[in-house]
């Protein structure tokens, strides 16, 4: 091999060994966070999450204080701004509320 091959192996295996010693950080980071309750949660929380402005965050509050609260994360799609995309970066990060036992 050549000297320009090595070069290329060895950052390459760099970065693949530092990309697969930050997944279990990200991992930890993201797990570690509460969810946001967007039942509960005010305007100011909503706007934590990514691709969530005031506007938006208006909206949810609006909607739930019209509508009632929501019963399932995907009922926010219901909401003028949020679609597939947006719900697809937010729905690790919400949630309605305790989940109740069936009886």
């Amino acid at each position: 091999m050549t000297a320009q091959r090595h070069k290329v192996l060895a950052l390459g295996l760099a970065a693949l060994v530092i990309a697969l010693s930050l997944a279990p950080v990200q991992a930890q980071s993201t797990a570690s966070k509460a969810r946001v309750n967007i039942n509960t949660a005010p305007a100011s929380e909503l706007e934590s999450l990514p691709r969530i402005g005031p506007k938006v965050a208006q909206r949810i509050v609006d909607f739930r204080t019209k509508n009632g609260n929501f019963k399932r994360i995907e009922e926010i799609m219901k909401i003028q701004g949020i679609g597939e995309k947006v719900f697809d970066q937010i729905k690790d990060l919400i949630t309605v509320g305790a989940e109740t036992a069936p009886k």
